[in-house]
């Protein structure tokens, strides 16, 4: 009479040196991410400028705030620095995707926005020239942006928009508003894609933010409602100082459920000191 054998129950031993082996094989993966994780940060920490520039009669801020979940980091940024006429220059921009390859890619958007910028001082030439430049390059990633001019002298502003989230603006009067401006595809998509320039003149005191949809779109919120919520905190708040209402505005990604990065860039003007230096 053949009896079956049972498989041998493994024994105490051996089921510690398989825990040990998925335990070390659990810490070499956790070790792995952790080191991307941290790239990324510090790729998108020494991307960003360390200081805005300003005008008698403007303040600059700006904030930053990573999304919750691992690598979930690096595809927004915001600058300011001087065009080639004189003028000032500020970008904001989101990249494709969130890791260390787009915090990468969005080193290389700032970098030939501002190479640029050193010869041409128009935003849609700038922008354009730009989008032909990553076109060229053909990583297969795309930004979206909009770049703005400030003339300290005429204190007109000059805005063009490629694929981004709209702006949000309020007077300390009490105007206040999105502006959806026309615009281009994103950069880094279509060749030879032109941007339209918005022209307007900063006649009142008040503040101009620029966002990423990180700020008023998410699981929990829509973005018209996003923008809808920030332009009345912009209206309630015009008259902050920039640094303030950047931190306001920035808070304003608890109500989405904050899994994307998000980016802020606050223009507050004193229409009474325009075109001093």
């Amino acid at each position: 009479m053949n009896r079956r054998r049972t498989p041998r129950s493994a024994s105490a031993e051996d089921l510690l040196n398989t825990l040990q082996d998925l335990t070390a094989r659990a810490r070499r993966e956790v070790e792995f991410h952790q080191a991307r994780v941290e790239l990324a940060q510090a790729l998108q920490r020494d991307m960003l400028p360390a200081a805005l520039p300003t005008l008698p009669g403007l303040q600059s801020a700006a904030r930053y705030a990573p999304a919750r979940h691992g690598l979930d980091i690096g595809g927004d940024w915001y600058d300011g620095f001087p065009l080639a006429d004189g003028a000032l220059g500020f970008a904001i921009g989101d990249v494709q995707g969130h890791d260390v390859e787009a915090a990468a890619f969005m080193g290389q958007v700032r970098i030939a926005m501002r190479a640029i910028a050193g010869t041409a001082s128009d935003p849609g030439e700038i922008l354009g020239r730009t989008n032909d430049l990553l076109v060229s390059v053909d990583s297969g990633l795309f930004a979206t942006c909009t770049f703005l001019r400030l003339d300290p002298t005429t204190w007109e502003l000059h805005s063009a928009r490629a694929g981004h989230v709209a702006s949000v603006w309020a007077s300390t009067g009490g105007r206040s508003g999105v502006a959806e401006d026309p615009g281009g595809l994103p950069l880094g998509i279509e060749p030879g894609e032109g941007y339209p320039v918005t022209r307007r003149t900063l006649d009142c005191d008040g503040a101009i933010v620029l966002l990423t949809d990180g700020v008023v779109e998410g699981p929990s919120l829509l973005i018209e409602e996003g923008l809808e919520r920030v332009r009345q905190l912009v209206a309630a708040r015009a008259g902050a100082k920039a640094a303030q209402l950047a931190d306001e505005v920035l808070g304003a990604t608890e109500m989405t459920g904050h899994e994307d990065d998000a980016a802020v860039l606050v223009l507050r003007h004193a229409a009474a000191r325009r075109g001093a230096r």
